[in-house]
């Protein structure tokens, strides 16, 4: 069963809009999903960086596996934390074929 793509006239129109302004949302979504210049991310944004859920993403924190700050009232995670999480898990996988070879 194959889509056929909607019109971007006919989905602004139905949503009440213009075009112009539905494509600025867009890329306004766009840009806040890819904003790699935080250094200090939130949970939710954090989890989105390594695709995972933020249920996943809570647990890692709260286990120490990937560090958190509290900045204010507020917890983030550094965005480099990312980094070296990743690189962590990277290197435990390739630790794991080795002794599996």
């Amino acid at each position: 069963m194959s889509e056929t793509p909607l019109e971007l006239s006919r989905v602004a129109h139905a949503l009440g809009t213009t075009e112009h302004v539905l494509l600025r949302l867009i890329a306004d979504q766009d840009s806040a999903a890819a904003d790699n210049t935080l250094v200090a991310l939130t949970i939710e944004e954090a989890a989105r960086r390594l695709s995972i859920g933020r249920t996943t993403m809570y647990s890692l924190v709260a286990s120490g596996d990937v560090p958190s700050v509290t900045i204010g009232r507020l917890r983030r995670v550094p965005a480099q934390a990312l980094d070296e999480y990743l690189a962590a898990r990277v290197r435990a996988v390739g630790a794991a074929v080795a002794l599996a070879a």
